[in-house]
């Protein structure tokens, strides 16, 4: 078996079976184009076997959101069955049926750095912190697809707030679970595992970052980042880390994975924009999941409610 290394990685080239399968309607037009826990701090709620949230099951008191996009959604089918997590596989067909009997309880999440309260928090804690929210936001992939999704929250800075980041934090890291006995992907050296995404401290604020823990209604499925992500929709799919386990607060910039695995390629601020090609590929359009014409790619992937976070900055230097 060829593996490659991430620099020689092209997320693009695998295409889903739905579209192999009508390749020869598809070829008429052009190709598809991405715990430490502190001394004296418990564990909060720590679930029990028995309460282990299967994925599918309904959330309940979801309220609608304000910030959703009212775009056509796209198929819960096709959101859980064409999925970039190389943790479980580089294949995206992959990872739904490799992950599906993927433990998420018990999960806690360990909150560090520089915080008042570094802390210990079981996921159930962390999820009762707000009444979650029903969010229909636009992900744009690095490689040129995108989705609608109806993702379940709340925002971010809800659990921000609560561990009282010191006056030097200026970052926020996070890093995802590292079990290659349930993730087969991370016995691969693809990528430096564990994962690990980051984003500037206002950023993490902006209400449009959304802590996520559902969609469709429904718990998330593990091939979309149960137990825990996050989802920052204004940048390209691969800042939302999935399977969250550690959140850190820093002063210097994290170092995240792609960013390390091929910086030329996958900048620290990855925000979706059409003026900044991807060096092997346009990131002027993209083709939703399940459609066949291409569309143009909106700045910021039309949040211009981010904008004012760039002001003065050079978008091409700090891609």
């Amino acid at each position: 078996m060829l593996i490659k290394k991430a620099a020689d990685i092209l997320a693009s080239e695998i295409t889903p079976k739905s579209l192999y399968m009508n390749r020869r309607a598809f070829l008429a037009g052009t190709a598809i184009a991405g715990a430490v826990a502190v001394a004296g701090v418990g564990v909060q709620e720590m679930a029990s076997p028995s309460e282990v949230v299967q994925a599918n099951a309904k959330i309940d008191g979801i309220r609608k959101s304000s910030f959703s996009t009212t775009e056509k959604i796209t198929p819960y089918k096709d959101v859980t069955n064409y999925n970039n997590y190389y943790e479980f596989s580089t294949d995206k067909e992959g990872p739904a049926e490799l992950a599906k009997n993927f433990k998420t309880r018990p999960w806690t999440v360990t909150i560090d750095g520089l915080v008042k309260k570094k802390q210990v928090l079981d996921v159930d804690t962390i999820l009762k912190m707000a009444a979650p929210e029903e969010r229909i936001y636009r992900h744009r992939c690095v490689e040129g697809w995108s989705i609608v999704v109806p993702w379940v929250g709340f925002s971010l800075s809800e659990l921000i707030k609560r561990a009282e980041p010191l006056p030097k934090a200026r970052y926020v890291e996070f890093t995802t679970l590292n079990d290659p006995q349930q993730m087969p992907g991370l016995r691969v050296p693809v990528l430096d595992w564990p994962y690990v995404e980051g984003l500037r401290m206002d950023e993490a604020m902006h209400p449009l970052a959304l802590l996520c823990f559902g969609m469709y209604g429904e718990v998330l499925p593990n091939q979309d980042g149960a137990p825990l992500r996050i989802v920052v929709p204004w940048k390209y799919g691969f800042k939302s880390a999935k399977a969250i386990v550690r959140i850190r607060f820093t002063e210097e910039q994290p170092i995240n994975t792609w960013n390390k695995a091929a910086p030329s390629e996958y900048g620290f601020y990855s925000n979706v924009n059409p003026n900044v090609d991807h060096p092997r590929w346009s990131q002027a359009k993209e083709r939703r999941l399940g459609e066949f014409f291409k569309r143009p790619t909106l700045m910021f992937n039309g949040y211009d409610q981010v904008a004012s976070l760039y002001s003065g900055m050079d978008l091409k230097k700090y891609f």
